[in-house]
Formats: structure tokens, C-alpha cells, sequence
């Protein structure tokens, strides 16, 4: 699945051919695109048909577009395969199109946003905007103070300029689960994903089972550090691509995966020692971690 840097990777590019973009029509292909929606393709079409889109806004893994002079946004969650590109008017349907926008920017011209995505896990939808609940701007591309109904349960992410470090740090030590669950929920911090989970703590040096609440604020600090580094390394890389399914709005790939130090390398030798990155089970996915730089927890049986 997408996580932070992807996301934001297809945000940026959409964004200077969206801001201001009006939207020309409408075409859904499958409506299984808009299980987030409350309503229908026909309504998700009207409703948007002539409409001024003001920017592309994130949060996490949540994509939205806000409508100029409505308290509505367009909201993307691009699922385990979803991807939204850009392409010229007219161009010919792409493999796995599921919707898309003709839009008319002031100084791009006509252009197409196509929402395309395999396994159909991913959506839009047209979704009220509410107030965010500290006054900050709702996420990154925007300076508005109002994030959509869907989004408003997830958690700022860490390299958002409102993340509250001090809340993280005693929100995860009130956790009595694995630290590596409560890096995955996106009610505490949102936007990291497995891969980068994997890679942070391994940078860490902490052991994906240590449980949370043991952890010391430092430690609970420094491992928040190793979270941005991470995401913010990835980003400048263009996001990690395994697949075809992720890519930027260009239908590029991105490299971050030649970076990894952990997640996907089992039995080669970890970076820092030498010793074979080994993978075991997490919920329903796996770990990847180095045995002998991140030390098992004693309390752990």
C-alpha cells in the first residue's frame, strides 16, 4: 500500500495542475472506484461537473481536492493499488481506469486526471470539510483549517509542521502493544506503512515487538527522529516502487527501494553488521528486522 512518501509524491505533482483547474466532465467507469462516496456515479458526476478546484491537499495516505466556494472536498485513498495520473485530453483509457476528470486549468489547458487502480481497494469520493480540531492548516498543500469528515480520525503525520511531538511520545507509551503496532496506527501518527515501520526501527536499533509502553521518552524521541529521516529520504527519492502498481502522476516509478535496509532483504546481510535480515509474521504481514542489532526484548517470550 502507498504510505506517506508515495502519496505525497503524487500530491505534489498534482497539485500545480489542479490549483484552479475547472472541471470539464465526468466519466465513471466502474463505481466500485466510489465505495467512499455516499452516493452514486451519477451524483459524484453532477456534483462536480463545472466545479473550481482549489488546490490538492494531504494527510497521510489521504489525498483531497477541495471545491472553490463549497465546504467540500474531492477525497482520494489510493488502497493497495490505486494511482492517479495525469494525462492529455483524449488520451486513450488506461489498463484499470476506474474514473476521470477532464479538467481545464487557466494556464496548463485541458488535461485529464485519471483514477486507475487494480484491485479496486482504492476510492473517491465528494466529502464534506470540518474544522481540524487544533486550528492548524488540515494538512500539507494547504493553509485552510479543515480536513474532510473521512480524514478527521487520522492522526497528523510526522513531518507535518502541527505533529505534536510531546503527545506522540506519551500517546506510544500508553501503549501496551508492539511498538511496531502503534507506528502502524494511524490514530497515533499517520502515513507510515510497513515498509517504513521496518526501516525506522531498524535505524533505531529497537526490536519490532518491544512493547511501547516500556519504552523511555528518549527512546521513544529518538525513534520518532528516525521515522522522519526515513519518510523524508524516501520522498527525495520519489517514493518506493516494487511494482507497477505505484508510481507518480507521470507514471514513473520511485527508487527509494534501493535504500532499503530491512524490509524485503531477508537472509541478506543487514547493513550495519553484517548478520541476515530475517522476516517473521505481523499481522497478517511481516517484519523485517536484524537479529542482532535489534535485540529481542527479554519480556517478550
Amino acid at each position: 500500500m502507498p504510505e506517506l512518501p508515495e502519496v505525497e509524491v503524487v500530491r505534489a505533482g498534482l497539485a500545480p495542475a489542479v490549483s484552479g483547474a475547472t472541471v470539464l466532465g465526468i466519466t465513471v467507469l466502474d463505481e466500485r472506484a466510489l465505495t467512499r462516496h455516499t452516493s452514486d456515479g451519477v451524483d459524484f458526476e453532477r456534483a462536480l461537473t463545472g466545479r473550481i478546484i482549489e488546490t490538492a491537499a494531504r494527510r497521510g495516505k489521504f489525498l483531497w481536492m477541495p471545491v472553490r466556494g463549497a465546504d467540500e472536498a474531492v477525497v482520494a485513498h489510493l488502497g493497495m493499488s490505486g494511482q492517479l495520473l495525469l494525462r492529455a485530453p483524449g488520451a486513450a483509457q488506461e489498463r484499470h481506469e476506474r474514473i476521470r476528470l477532464d479538467i481545464a486549468h487557466p494556464e496548463h489547458g485541458d488535461l485529464a486526471v485519471v483514477f486507475a487502480d487494480q484491485r479496486t481497494f482504492g476510492s473517491l469520493a465528494l466529502d464534506a470539510l470540518v474544522p481540524t480540531a487544533d486550528g492548524a492548516p488540515g494538512g500539507w498543500g494547504t493553509d485552510a483549517a479543515t480536513v474532510p469528515t473521512q480524514v478527521a480520525h487520522i492522526a497528523r503525520d510526522p513531518l507535518d509542521p502541527a505533529f505534536d511531538d510531546a503527545a506522540f511520545v506519551t500517546a506510544t507509551r500508553r501503549k501496551k502493544s508492539a511498538v511496531k503496532r502503534v507506528l502502524l496506527d494511524q490514530t497515533v501518527a499517520s502515513g507510515i506503512g510497513n515498509i517504513y515501520a521496518d526501516e525506522a526501527l531498524w535505524a533505531a536499533r529497537i526490536h519490532p515487538e518491544t512493547s511501547a509502553a516500556g519504552m523511555s521518552p528518549r527512546t521513544v524521541r529518538r525513534l520518532l527522529a528516525e521515522v522522519r529521516t526515513v519518510l523524508e529520504k524516501a520522498l527525495a527519492e520519489g517514493g518506493t516502487s516494487f511494482d507497477a502498481q505505484y508510481v507518480n502522476v507521470n507514471g514513473q516509478a520511485g527508487y527509494f527501494a534501493h535504500s532499503l535496509n530491512a524490509y524485503g532483504r531477508t537472509g541478506q546481510p543487514c547493513p550495519r553488521c553484517g548478520h541476515p535480515i530475517v522476516r517473521v509474521g505481523f499481522m497478517n504481514r511481516s517484519s523485517h528486522y536484524c537479529a542482532h542489532c535489534q535485540r529481542r526484548p527479554r519480556a517478550v517470550s
